[in-house]
């Protein structure tokens, strides 16, 4: 959760505060599929909220799974409130 700025952080907090997940992690967990897909939509929006069902923490928490992720994709994890994650990737120049 490092590596922003707290008004690069209010900035995304505000962004995807109310929106609803667009990636749901279900029971086969963070699939390299998946992980595709979150990078395609950092690449697109910077910003992705997330959404770890119950059945993909059988053996994992919800933050390792989050860092995990954001690590994968190369992002910073914003937020981790309960079992939904928002992960910001800047563009690169």
């Amino acid at each position: 959760m490092t590596g922003l700025t707290a008004g690069k952080r209010r900035f995304v907090m505000r962004q995807l505060g109310d929106a609803q997940p667009t990636v749901w992690i279900g029971k086969s967990g963070a699939t390299s599929e998946l992980v595709k897909e979150i990078a395609l939509q950092l690449e697109k929006n910077k910003m992705v909220k997330g959404k770890i069902l119950k059945t993909a923490l059988s053996e994992q928490e919800a933050k390792e799974v989050a860092r995990q992720i954001a690590q994968q994709t190369c992002a910073t994890l914003v937020e981790l409130r309960g079992h939904t994650f928002i992960l910001y990737k800047p563009h690169t120049k």
